[in-house]
């Protein structure tokens, strides 16, 4: 059985720098996982921060790294995870599912600006836009489920789009992310953990789940906005 729950050692995101800084604390350093602008690979985190920019903030010679960065305030930038986004942060979604002991999490903000299908040729963006999840899971992963998290997040992101039909911004060929998504898989640090988080554990369950349901908000919400649904 799955539900919706509030663990504990959750701790609910907050709006911070004037509405401009989405932050998720972690009761306990996590083993992160992701492509992001400040610290992406494979890092000990304590925060991950979404900072919220205007096309303006951004022209050539502006260093994203830099940017972000400067733009923390209790955060120690080598223990915290950063994203860029122009997506109004205030608009995340939260979803938490648990089943018995286990949980998984994924906050997600959602645009879709830059919508594009895996395999469309590459060039300048047309449009700001993109989709930024933080997947927190409540169990030690080992590196290969690390990794595999982060596929199992990619392929849920993806079925919600396809579900919502979103189209490319390039080939109109339905859309399977944005050009500029990020996805950031953690997990607590310690001894044991899940080896696997394929759809037949748990675990992976929890999460694929957690991050289409939070990933289909975000994007009705967007299509919403724009008179599309």
């Amino acid at each position: 059985m799955r539900v919706a729950l509030a663990a504990p050692e959750l701790e609910a995101p907050s709006l911070e720098g004037g509405g401009r800084l989405l932050v998720v604390r972690f009761a306990r350093p996590h083993a992160v996982l992701s492509w992001a602008v400040l610290n992406g690979g494979r890092r000990r985190a304590r925060a991950v921060v979404w900072r919220q920019v205007r096309d303006d903030e951004l022209v050539p010679g502006v260093d994203p790294v830099e940017l972000l960065a400067a733009s923390l305030r209790e955060e120690p930038p080598e223990e915290t995870v950063g994203l860029l986004t122009s997506r109004d942060v205030s608009t995340f979604d939260d979803v938490r599912l648990t089943s018995g002991a286990l949980w998984a999490r994924c906050v997600a903000t959602v645009g879709l600006g830059n919508a594009l299908a895996a395999g469309d040729e590459p060039g300048p963006l047309r449009s700001v836009g993109t989709i930024n999840l933080l997947c927190q899971l409540s169990r030690p992963l080992s590196e290969g489920a690390l990794v595999e998290a982060v596929a199992l997040a990619a392929e849920a992101r993806t079925a919600a789009l396809v579900e919502a039909r979103v189209p490319s911004r390039r080939s109109l060929r339905v859309a399977t992310g944005t050009g500029t998504d990020c996805i950031v898989v953690a997990a607590p640090e310690g001894p044991g953990g899940e080896t696997y988080m394929g759809k037949h554990t748990r675990l992976g369950s929890l999460l694929g789940g957690a991050v289409r349901e939070a990933t289909t908000r975000g994007v009705r919400r967007w299509l919403e906005e724009r008179g599309l649904r």
